[in-house]
C-alpha cells in the first residue's frame, strides 16, 4: 500500500510538472507575438524610434533654419560681435542636403539598433547624441534669448525620447554604455555633413534670386 501511494505521488509530481513547463512555454510565446520585451530584449521600435523622432525634429529645422540664419544674423552680430556669422548663414539647399546626409546617418544608426536589440554601441552613441542635442537647443535659445531652430521639438520629442529609450534598455537588462562618445561624436558628425553639403551645394548651378544678385556683385 505504502508502495502503490509513492508511485502515485511521483506521477502526479511528473504530470504538474509538465503542465507547468508548457503554461511556460505559452507564456513566453504569447509574449512574444506581442512583442513585448523580455530581460535582455527590447522592442524594435526603441531602436526605429530615433528615426522618427530625428524626422520630426528636423522636419522642424528644414522649415526654419535658412530663413533664421538670415533674419537673426543681425541681431546676433550686434549681440555677439567676435563671432563670424556670415559663414554659419545657409541657404535651403544646404539645409535641405545636410539634413538628408544627417538622416541617412541616424537610419543606419537606427538599423543598427533594431539588429541588435539595443546593444549596439554605433544605437547608443547615437542615442546619447540624441538626446544631447536636444539639450543644446535650449542651452541655445536662452542664450540667444529667443527662437532657435529645432527648440520647439526638443523638449517635446528629443529629450522625452532619449529618456524613455534609455529607461526601455535598462529594464530590458540592456547593457548600456553611458560614455561620451556619443556627445562627442555628435559635433564631429554634424560638422562633416555641413562640409559635404556645402561641397555639393557648391557644385550645383543654381540661378536663385539671391545667387544672382550675388553673381552680380561679384563682377561689379
Amino acid at each position: 500500500m505504502m508502495a502503490r501511494t509513492r508511485g502515485v505521488a511521483a506521477a502526479l509530481a511528473v504530470v504538474r510538472g509538465a503542465v507547468n513547463s508548457r503554461r511556460a512555454a505559452g507564456s513566453s510565446a504569447v509574449a512574444g507575438a506581442g512583442g513585448t520585451a523580455g530581460p535582455g530584449r527590447v522592442p524594435t521600435a526603441v531602436a526605429w524610434g530615433l528615426l522618427g523622432a530625428w524626422a520630426v525634429h528636423d522636419a522642424e529645422e528644414l522649415v526654419t533654419m535658412a530663413r533664421w540664419t538670415r533674419a537673426a544674423r543681425p541681431r546676433l552680430a550686434e549681440r555677439f560681435p567676435g563671432v563670424p556669422w556670415e559663414r554659419l548663414e545657409v541657404s535651403q539647399a544646404h539645409v535641405n542636403v545636410a539634413i538628408g546626409l544627417m538622416g541617412g546617418v541616424v537610419a543606419v544608426a537606427a538599423a543598427a539598433g533594431a539588429r541588435t536589440g539595443g546593444r549596439s554601441p554605433v544605437f547608443q552613441a547615437a542615442l546619447a547624441g540624441f538626446g544631447a542635442h536636444g539639450v543644446v537647443h535650449l542651452a541655445q535659445a536662452a542664450l540667444v534669448r529667443g527662437y532657435t531652430p529645432g527648440v520647439v521639438t526638443a523638449p517635446v520629442v528629443v529629450i522625452p525620447y532619449a529618456v524613455w529609450a534609455w529607461r526601455r534598455l535598462r529594464r530590458a537588462g540592456v547593457p548600456v554604455h553611458t560614455g561620451r562618445s556619443g556627445p562627442v561624436a555628435l559635433p564631429l558628425v554634424l560638422a562633416g555633413v555641413h562640409a559635404l553639403a556645402h561641397a555639393l551645394v557648391r557644385r550645383r548651378p543654381t540661378t536663385s534670386p539671391h545667387a544672382l544678385v550675388r553673381r552680380r556683385g561679384q563682377r561689379s
